[in-house]
């Protein structure tokens, strides 16, 4: 159906489910299109549904009226049967008249034919199995723009082809006051006072070859603490801890290993605190940018230009390589990545001194 005729049917929305079931990289992402849908039907309820734990980092968001989450229930075959049939009762009671579903997995396509909303829109994926196609009454071509670059533009392209246009395309998230002092106790608590200037450090990524080598971040966070009496406070999650302990051990500047301290709300909380952001890519450097937070976010496989946040806040560091971006999984595909390894510590370094120099400027100081 031509794109005219959705924006004549947006005329009559009262009530949108928006399905996002990707990382948590893909919900910040999806915030600017939260908020070009609300803004294209100002008086429809739009909700969204997400995957288990990742509601958190949306639930004060106020372009939404209600966040759903599959979750992974417990107990015997009876009970968690129970449950699901409790959930999808739960979703058809909204009446929802209009669902998007923004990824191409059959568990999106699934809640969609379940929904029961008249009008059913995705993209077209070449991949998807032939039965997709019927569960939705709008697949659109929302073609690959490479004027526009940014991890955003994968939901905000299907936005522009109904007729919905972003006034802008900078994810973002809010902080509840509850969990902003929550990240204030976990500080405290570790002993850094509210006059610590400090950094945060998220050195790990779901793809071992996407990270940096732990040993170089450690003579980072050191050189940080003795050149600029910044602290660095490493973020990750509880299944990272270990690791953080070995880094924060290593080094012999201020370091406070937070890995597994917060959920993710919190740790958005504990981010918006931070003066700067250090990562590799993964979802801590979006989250970060997405509460206001300069990054400065290390890149080798994945292209920069696709994934890093955007705006003038937010920096990258890539390794001087002709083989850079490959968008391998490591090199030839076997999990390590010969630019990482290689990436030195002083090219990270004059990255962070240019970022600090270009804040203290901002800030007049």
């Amino acid at each position: 159906m031509k794109r005219r005729n959705i924006l004549d049917l947006l005329k009559n929305v009262r009530s949108i489910l928006i399905i996002q079931l990707g990382d948590i990289g893909d919900v910040v992402w999806s915030t600017p299109a939260l908020r070009a849908v609300k803004e294209a039907c100002p008086g429809a309820r739009v909700s969204i549904l997400l995957r288990e734990d990742f509601g958190q980092l949306l639930e004060k968001d106020p372009s939404l009226h209600r966040i759903f989450e599959v979750r992974s229930y417990r107990g015997d075959l009876f009970r968690k049967a129970l449950e699901n049939i409790r959930f999808i009762l739960d979703i058809r009671r909204e009446h929802f008249d209009l669902v998007i579903d923004l990824r191409s997995d059959e568990r999106g396509t699934y809640m969609t034919y379940i929904s029961d909303a008249p009008i059913r829109v995705s993209s077209y994926y070449r991949n998807a199995p032939f039965w997709r196609n019927w569960v939705f009454t709008h697949i659109l071509d929302a073609p690959h723009d490479l004027t526009t670059r940014g991890a955003a533009e994968q939901s905000l392209r299907l936005m522009r082809q109904m007729g919905i246009t972003a006034k802008d395309a900078v994810p973002r998230l809010w902080v509840s006051e509850k969990n902003r002092e929550k990240a204030l106790e976990i500080l405290h608590e570790a002993g850094i006072s509210r006059k610590t200037r400090w950094v945060s450090v998220n050195p790990f990524s779901r793809w071992q070859y996407k990270e940096w080598d732990h040993g170089k971040w450690s003579e980072i966070m050191d050189w940080l603490w003795y050149q600029y009496k910044m602290a660095a406070v490493i973020v990750g999650a509880q299944a990272e801890r270990e690791k953080a302990e070995a880094m924060a051990s290593r080094g012999r500047g201020s370091i406070f290993n937070l890995t597994g301290k917060t959920t993710l709300a919190e740790l958005a909380g504990l981010l918006e605190l931070s003066y700067l952001h250090l990562g590799v890519d993964s979802a801590a450097p979006h989250i970060a940018a997405a509460v206001g937070t300069p990054t400065i976010t290390i890149y080798g496989p994945s292209d920069w230009k696709d994934w890093a946040p955007v705006g003038e806040n937010h920096r990258v560091i890539v390794p001087d390589l002709e083989c850079v971006p490959c968008y391998k999984k490591g090199c030839e595909g076997k999990g390590w990545s010969r630019c990482l390894e290689e990436l030195t510590v002083e090219k990270v370094q004059e990255g962070i001194r240019e970022a600090l120099n270009s804040m203290k400027e901002s800030l007049g100081a």
